[in-house]
């Protein structure tokens, strides 16, 4: 039994060594056919001795392990994100800023690659503990049994003390570009980009998907390097290096700015060759003696930035203008272009606002057009191109009527609108807003299957949601819908009856009352029914209630078609009381105070304990002005709070606030 285990260990060690041979080196040792041969021998003796079989062997590399959903970790220490610079004058700035902190005239950077994939945090001691996702910056998501699928990603280290290490998950091209093959023969929607299909993979319940994806992984922090006695951060990569980590080789230590500034210019041109997608370049202070004394932002250390490459501009040819009808009845004409690949996806249509938008930008049928993402994401029609127009191309005309229902459109500023409510465009938009998270949050009520069931005629308004389980079994016999799936959504919205009166009147949809100013009105009415009564004066009486809000609220609950919708949703029983603490509120020490958030709170996240302080009777905002009250500062909170210092503002640490709210 010894010699088994043995022959276990040896195997494993044999195979661990050409992993990092021909994952991280890209230099193995041994065939394919001889790396196959022992990890079959270590997979007979697993399956023969389960006793020693572990989750961290290279037999289970390939996946296999199904779960339920993700634990949740804590970061030993915040994954904070970096701040962005777009150009040479932000970097100088940055530099100036660096440089007059230490009181030095230059300063070694190391300049590295922005990796466009999934943050990702893996702790050791000796073997791997847990690989998390960066999650919100304090708490992740542990997602160990997919990272080990990574081959190039160590289980084991030859170092016995704790230590953490972060960097970037990431599909390479080769491995996007096969992944999409595959989808496109089973007719599966392809992914975007890279990023996406790094994300999607990393988060699958089935770890043989992630498996299968032929992810990979570049290192490029080591945490806790000061406490193996390492000042630089060069020094800490090469460190990573030793220990059998995939660091990035195309960082250089660049002396001064004007190195950096070299080496953007450089990887700028050269970005398109590499064999995985960068959206930047990285910037850090190599000495890391330095990083207390230059300190933090409340997001951001003010020892390193981002630099994000401009948006890459493309050409296209804009075929037509189409228009499409949102849930306030609001038209917007959308381009439809020549299918074109711009920051990594093929882009066929692009909004354009507004009929304003149109005019200004001079755009003509048929026009040759500058296509970008705006942030890389969204898509964005700079300009046309007018040298290139042949005559052929046709006047753009705002229609006058709804694409939709052919009412007439009404004008409001620059914004038309379809003047019928019932619209079969505006319906579903409504569906889709009133199931979505923010509002009633229906899981598993997208976009997608509101159309689905539209189309089919189980629902035509958000009322007649909640009477779908009269359609379960028409709605098993299509497609995709198994007894599982339909039960699961009408358990979702089943519980969602029982949400509070700010979702409700959010979900309603009315014009001007967004999601903040639901908790605000139903924390002064405390029911839906108190609110629609509400005089036009008495509403203009609360806090940040304007005259076209307090209008828009009034004529709502004086449509007979809206009367009728909300009287069905207390039929079916919807609650329509406000769920928050009242009596709390009005004794709180936050009540009617202006709060500020700043840094990093330990056991809230910023949404939440936004929504403690506005249920205590608080106003939370985003900046510290003469009108705040309180500042509460986390963790590395920074400019905040030193304009709150400077304007004499209270502050509270994280432990007073809690003292108050308990």
């Amino acid at each position: 039994m010894e010699d088994i285990k043995q022959r276990i260990e040896q195997l494993r060690e044999l195979l661990e060594k050409y992993n990092y041979e021909y994952y991280v080196e890209d230099n193995p040792s041994v065939s394919d056919a001889e790396y196959d041969r022992l990890m079959q021998e270590l997979i007979r003796l697993e399956d023969a001795n389960p006793e020693f079989k572990s989750p961290l062997s290279p037999s289970q590399r390939v996946g296999g392990m199904v779960q339920d959903e993700f634990k949740k970790i804590t970061h030993k220490r915040n994954m904070l994100s970096l701040a962005n610079a777009f150009n040479e004058d932000d970097l100088r700035d940055f530099d100036r800023k660096v440089r007059e902190i230490i009181k030095e005239d230059k300063v070694r950077y190391m300049a590295e690659m922005k990796i466009d994939g999934l943050g990702m945090s893996l702790l050791y001691r000796n073997n791997l503990i847990y690989a998390a996702t960066r999650g919100d910056g304090v708490v992740g998501e542990d997602v160990t049994s997919n990272v080990i699928t990574i081959k190039s990603i160590p289980t084991h280290i030859n170092e016995e003390d704790e230590l953490e290490v972060r960097g970037e998950v990431f599909m390479p091209k080769a491995s996007l570009n096969k992944l999409n093959e595959i989808r496109k023969e089973n007719n599966e929607p392809l992914f975007a980009n890279a990023r996406n299909a790094a994300a999607g993979s990393i988060r699958q319940l089935d770890s043989s998907i992630a498996a299968s994806r032929n992810l990979d992984a570049f290192w490029y922090y080591f945490v806790n390097a000061k406490d193996f006695n390492i000042r630089y951060h060069s020094d800490a990569l090469n460190k990573l290096d030793e220990l059998g980590f995939k660091t990035n080789k195309e960082r250089r230590l660049c002396n001064g700015i004007d190195e950096v500034l070299t080496y953007i210019d450089e990887y700028t041109k050269k970005r398109q060759s590499l064999k995985y997608d960068i959206d930047g370049i990285v910037i850090k202070v190599d000495d890391m003696s330095l990083y207390d004394k230059l300190g933090y932002t409340s997001k951001t250390p003010r020892w390193a930035i981002a630099y994000k490459f401009p948006p890459e501009e493309v050409q296209t040819k804009l075929l037509d203008i189409i228009f499409t009808v949102g849930r306030t009845g609001k038209i917007t004409p959308n381009a439809v272009l020549k299918p074109v690949r711009v920051a990594g996806s093929l882009v066929q249509r692009a909004t354009l606002h507004n009929e304003d938008f149109i005019i200004d930008k001079g755009l003509m049928i048929g026009d040759i057009v500058v296509l970008r993402k705006a942030g890389d994401v969204i898509p964005e029609v700079v300009r046309s191109i007018k040298e290139k127009r042949t005559g052929e191309e046709r006047p753009f005309v705002m229609i006058e009527n709804c694409p939709v229902c052919g009412a007439p459109l009404s004008k409001v500023d620059a914004m038309h609108f379809c003047t019928n409510p019932m619209c079969l465009a505006r319906q579903i938009e409504s569906i889709i807003h009133f199931a979505s998270r923010d509002a009633m949050d229906i899981e598993g009520m997208g976009e997608k299957v509101v159309e689905q069931f539209f189309n089919q005629g189980f629902f035509h308004n958000i009322a007649e949601i909640y009477t779908l389980f009269n359609f379960r079994e028409q709605v098993i016999e299509l497609d995709g819908w198994q007894s599982k799936s339909i039960d699961n959504l009408l358990n979702a919205i089943e519980k969602s009856k029982s949400n509070s009166m700010e979702k409700l009147l959010f979900g309603l949809g009315i014009k001007e009352v967004g999601e903040k100013m639901a908790k605000t009105l139903s924390r002064k009415y405390l029911n839906l029914e108190n609110l629609m009564n509400a005089s036009e004066e008495e509403l203009l009486s609360i806090p940040d209630v304007g005259p076209v809000l307090a209008k828009s609220l009034t004529d709502y609950f004086k449509d007979e078609n809206n009367l009728n919708l909300i009287y069905q949703l207390k039929a079916l029983g919807l609650n329509f009381s406000y769920l928050g603490s009242t009596s709390q509120s009005a004794s709180s020490y936050f009540s009617g105070k202006t709060v500020v958030l700043t840094g990093t709170l330990s056991n809230y996240g910023r949404k939440q304990a936004s929504e403690i302080l506005e249920n205590l009777g608080a106003k939370v905002t985003g900046s510290v002005s003469k009108a705040t009250d309180v500042v509460i500062a986390g963790v590395e909170a920074g400019s905040k709070l030193d304009k709150a210092r400077q304007l004499n503002i209270t502050v509270l640490n994280e432990d007073e606030f809690i003292a108050l709210i308990k």
